[in-house]
């Protein structure tokens, strides 16, 4: 990415062109129902000999001990018994997920990479274990996530969310030349937008920050109710802009976190309050793709223009 030091287009936003939501052309909704629901559950390897990527409980003296195991302990958990939780509570709504995998899961939790297969989730890349992507050898990995992925779930890989959402300077531009068609890590906007790449535009899909349980309890630290209670407001909120358009609305869901028991309960009633709604359906992000392709008529060439080779 030729980022040019000096152009205000460059220097305040480098892939994706502003645009005031309000200005935005208006699409169709899918089926005729403006709140898009986006469901993703990040499956996570925390390898037990390296530091851990967060802390519920911190070492003493500022140490990182290796290994760690009360905090390795705490995502051991949620694979083990917060992921049977997630996959029912979804099951029984006969709601589908973006699986947001580590490709490590794979070997290191095969059970639980057959259960979300099973359940029709879709595979999105994440990296091959919870650690931030090197820059050096960035192109590789995300070959080999993606490579480790397609051979068990069968499934074609079209999305990525970085660990993190970790990105180097030129990470749109090698999940494009991988074959990538959207990322989640580009949290901007209601709706998805195109994004420049040297090798062609890519979709960015709407993910969360605010309705994201790893910032809101293990960042934020809130109470167990608060994910909950957001949602509320959100949808307050949203209701006079859906009257214009469609929107995304966004559930991120960690198995550690969301997956215990004094959270479990306020996911189920998160689902429930969407599933009650007219005007709600729930799409993964392949979908979502699919259908801003549709409503939007463009290839994205816009986003692309001017950009070099």
């Amino acid at each position: 990415m030729n980022i040019e030091n000096g152009d205000p287009s460059y220097t305040s936003n480098p892939r994706v062109p502003f645009e005031m939501a309000t200005a935005r052309a208006p699409m169709a909704a899918p089926d005729g129902k403006p709140l898009i629901v986006h469901v993703l559950c990040a499956l996570e390897h925390w390898r037990f000999d390296g530091p851990m990527p967060r802390h519920i409980m911190p070492a003493p003296h500022g140490a990182r001990p290796v290994p760690d195991v009360p905090n390795w302990s705490w995502a051991e958990y949620g694979m083990r018994c917060g992921m049977p939780r997630l996959l029912r509570v979804l099951g029984e709504r006969g709601l589908r997920a973006d699986a947001c995998i580590n490709a490590g899961v794979l070997d290191a939790y095969p059970s639980v990479a057959e259960a979300v297969l099973d359940a029709g989730w879709e595979f999105q890349g994440h990296g091959l274990h919870q650690q931030a992507m090197p820059d050096a050898d960035e192109p590789a990995l995300i070959r080999a996530a993606i490579d480790k992925l397609e051979a068990f779930s069968g499934q074609r890989v079209r999305g990525w969310t970085g660990p993190g959402l970790k990105e180097s300077l030129d990470t749109p531009d090698h999940l494009k030349a991988a074959g990538i068609e959207y990322t989640c890590d580009w949290v901007i906007d209601d709706l998805p937008c195109w994004m420049r790449t040297k090798h062609g535009p890519l979709v960015c899909v709407p993910y969360t920050l605010e309705l994201n349980d790893s910032v809101i309890f293990a960042v934020e630290k809130h109470t167990s109710s608060e994910h909950y209670d957001r949602l509320r407001h959100s949808l307050e909120a949203i209701e006079p802009e859906l009257e214009h358009g469609p929107r995304v609305l966004s559930l991120s869901l960690h198995h550690h976190l969301s997956g215990v028991l004094h959270r479990i309960g306020f996911v189920e009633k998160m689902l429930d309050l969407l599933c009650a709604r007219q005007d709600t359906v729930f799409m993964t992000g392949g979908q979502i793709v699919d259908w801003f392709l549709a409503a939007n008529g463009s290839s994205g060439s816009a986003a692309n223009h001017g950009e070099e080779d």
